[in-house]
């Protein structure tokens, strides 16, 4: 993090990005003698309201965060910044999103946790759009020309007001991640599958180490003493309870629950009770620590897709053993009527042996679990997600994959990402040509 002292006293010349949180409520007209090399302006945590109109001086500005401030309106202003690709306004007031705050060269709007109620026809008209965070706002639909956006590949528009998805959503040739839980359309979740978790009293529990945290709770190894029973070494997850990227984490919360038992998952053993701030949280099976996460984040620049390690190298039975039981998770919890909605490399904890787990179901979803073209199309979505994982283990085979066989694994990558969403295999399918390898 900078100081404004550092950018006054001119010993920030030349650097590409600037972080600035020392609760401002003017924008620092300092950051303009950065022109020639800022590229990054971070000045989310303040207390801003405004942006300068001659913004588009940053002529090289490519990222600008503002979240966590007190904008009630996207500034126009920033409609008029070049090279400006990527926007992040989470956690504001911002009820009105004029058509002139959209860059032309937008490829990532975040603008999570506001008040928006509308979106303006232009934002169809971004043909580089990629990434869109639209949850926790009041949005009762889409405009129409988004049907445009064919480079769209993640939209998150959970905890919003959709009574339907727009039927152009399920045709987009792009379209991988979606999450629209917590609004009014949303098949509720099993309640009987949540009556039925086993409740687990807060006083049984002893944290340890932190294990993690993410956006939507914190990971803590602990021990858990039952009455009368033997100690048992688990997982705790207790949730903030705030509006994320994805969504609410109490829908995450069901998802788990709902999602039941699958080798291929990390078995819930009870929701908590009786936290002494009455925190949700869950007991989960502890993960040897022979797992590790099979790819980290995306990055600015990849936008939508995982960081893998450059060493990274994979056998083809261990790539196969993987695809295979990410494959049979995600064929369980369709049949489950969950869509998970984060299917990533990131979201993966793996082995040497390839055993694995899918984790972290913050964009999980629910649907109809009977067959319509909505259900299917709303899976087949998923396969393109899978279908973008395959091709990432491909690339790192380096040994044990013959020509024939790495033609058939390219043809299925081909398969499940092409731009005809009905047209994909269902998973059930994929599974069986997998099984069949």
């Amino acid at each position: 993090m900078h100081t404004l002292a550092q950018l006054r006293a001119g010993e920030l010349s030349g650097i590409t990005r600037l972080d600035l949180a020392e609760g401002l409520t003017e924008f620092p007209r300092e950051i303009f003698d950065l022109a020639d090399s800022l590229e990054v302006l971070n000045l989310s945590g303040n207390a801003l309201s405004a942006l300068p109109e001659d913004l588009h001086r940053l002529t090289r500005l490519r990222v600008l965060f503002c979240s966590d401030n007190r904008f009630t309106e996207l500034p126009a202003c920033i409609g008029q910044c070049a090279a400006l690709t990527m926007i992040g306004f989470k956690a504001n007031r911002i009820a009105h999103v004029p058509a002139a705050a959209l860059p032309p060269l937008l490829r990532w709007l975040i603008l999570t946790d506001n008040c928006i109620e509308t979106l303006p026809s232009e934002l169809g008209e971004r043909p580089y759009l990629q990434k869109l965070m639209l949850a926790g706002n009041r949005l009762r639909g889409l405009p129409e020309s988004m049907h445009n956006c064919h480079r769209l590949e993640l939209i998150r528009i959970a905890a919003n007001q959709f009574t339907d998805l727009p039927q152009w959503l399920l045709t987009l040739p792009s379209l991988t991640w979606l999450a629209y839980a917590g609004n009014p359309l949303e098949t509720e979740a099993d309640a009987a599958a949540l009556d039925a978790t086993p409740r687990i009293d807060w006083s049984a529990l002893h944290l340890e180490k932190k294990l993690g945290e993410g956006a939507s709770g914190v990971i803590h190894q602990a021990v858990w003493q039952p009455a009368d029973q033997p100690s048992t070494p688990v997982a705790v997850k207790l949730y903030k309870g705030e509006m994320t990227s994805d969504g609410s984490p109490l829908h995450e919360m069901n998802a788990c629950i709902t999602a039941g038992l699958h080798s291929n998952l990390i078995r819930v053993e009870g929701r908590i009770v009786d936290h002494p701030q009455q925190t949700a949280g869950l007991v989960m099976q502890l993960i040897p620590p022979s797992f590790r996460n099979l790819a980290s984040l995306p990055s600015l620049a990849s936008c939508s897709r995982d960081i893998y390690p450059d060493d990274l190298r994979l056998s083809a039975a261990v790539a196969l053993r993987i695809a295979s039981g990410i494959a049979s998770v995600a064929e369980h919890l369709h049949g489950h009527g969950i869509t998970h909605g984060d299917l990533y490399g990131h979201n993966i904890l793996w082995n040497e042996q390839g055993d694995c787990l899918l984790g972290d179901f913050g964009a999980a979803s629910f649907h109809e679990i009977s067959d319509s073209l909505e259900s299917r199309a709303l899976q087949r979505i998923e396969v393109r997600a899978f279908g973008v994982l395959l091709g990432e283990l491909l690339a790192r085979i380096d040994s044990g994959l013959s020509d024939e066989l790495r033609g058939v694994l390219e043809d299925l990558e081909r398969r499940c990402c092409q731009p005809q969403v009905l047209a994909r295999p269902g998973f059930s399918e994929v599974v069986r040509q997998l099984e069949s390898l």
